[in-house]
């Protein structure tokens, strides 16, 4: 936390503190607390309640980040090298913070989290919806010798990583929709954004950005799509969003080396077999058109590929978004 980290810190419990309390705290008066409450009300959208006698408190308690809490949860896994670790009370984006950094001497491997971001965004623009003290908004940047043009796959096999956290936390129902997209009973439980940049032949800089819904709340009725948290999970593993976080770095370090040693190819058998709507009818819709047909799996670059009349078209993610037929059963 940046601006006011002991007095957020010190309502994270979610009980009562006095404005004595707090005041002595930051040394200053009591009238001064109120003033930097009424801020933080603002600038972090947090609901503060003030009782005569009692003091005050957050609605909700905060399960909060903490940058020394996650490296050495790393270091427990046996992670020897630790990655630099950038995490932000409030920002725009950890995607946009960790591109404007890209080769400027940032190192590879490099992670930004956020208790807030203010322009979190996901596939086509949408805006990603970022609760204070929610949540886990992490981006990852790594150097790839390979051009962008080659990296298409790294986007399904990141959601792979989101997946392999989920399953160790106990949440067998998760599963895939293309391309990037983790989904839990038909909702939206956690989302992947994919930024590259590098030269035609290579190498290529790429930024992999994920939300985890971890508890959403009231600020979720902004959503426009079914969504899900893993609050609302039944008999997930009990967690911290240190944990969370700690993980889920260790599971993407592990895909990108896998992807770097054999690309897509090796995750393809994974991702089908946790891919929702394999085998189902689907339509695939363009800025101009719609295709609909079968959906039978992914080629080696990260494709879709439909087959409608026996005849087989395959999709990129870039161009196209997917929807299950209507009528079709789960």
């Amino acid at each position: 936390m940046h601006q006011y980290p002991e007095l957020i810190d010190r309502l994270a419990d979610g009980r009562f503190h006095s404005g004595q309390e707090l005041g002595q705290l930051l040394n200053i008066s009591r009238s001064a607390v109120w003033k930097k409450l009424q801020q933080i009300k603002q600038v972090y959208n947090l609901e503060i309640d003030a009782v005569t006698g009692r003091g005050y408190r957050l609605r909700e308690p905060l399960d909060l980040l903490n940058q020394d809490t996650i490296l050495q949860l790393l270091s427990n896994e046996g992670l020897e090298q630790l990655p630099p670790l950038h995490l932000h009370a409030s920002i725009d984006s950890t995607n946009g913070w960790l591109m404007q950094r890209a080769g400027m001497g940032v190192n590879s491997g490099s992670v930004c989290l956020a208790e807030q971001q203010l322009a979190g965004k996901g596939r086509h623009g949408r805006r990603w919806i970022s609760p204070f003290g929610r949540n886990i908004y992490l981006s990852m940047l790594w150097y790839f010798e390979l051009p962008p043009m080659q990296m298409a796959g790294l986007s399904l096999a990141s959601a792979i990583a989101v997946l392999r956290l989920l399953h160790q936390l106990n949440c067998s129902e998760a599963g895939l929709k293309w391309p990037n997209d983790i989904v839990w009973q038909n909702k939206k439980l956690a989302g992947l954004l994919l930024e590259i940049t590098g030269e035609a032949s290579g190498p290529s800089h790429v930024v992999i950005g994920v939300g985890l819904n971890t508890w959403l709340g009231a600020q979720g009725d902004a959503i426009d799509q079914p969504w899900v948290d893993l609050n609302a999970i039944p008999h997930i593993v009990p967690h911290t969003r240190n944990e969370l976080a700690s993980k889920l770095i260790l599971h993407l370090r592990d895909v990108i080396q896998q992807y770097q040693a054999n690309g897509l190819t090796s995750f393809i058998d994974e991702w089908q077999q946790h891919d929702l709507l394999l085998g189902k009818d689907v339509v695939i819709r363009s800025h101009s058109q719609s295709h609909r047909g079968e959906h039978v799996g992914i080629d080696s670059s990260g494709a879709i590929r439909i087959r409608s009349k026996g005849h087989e078209q395959v999709f990129h993610a870039g161009e196209v978004s997917l929807r299950k037929e209507v009528g079709e059963k789960s």
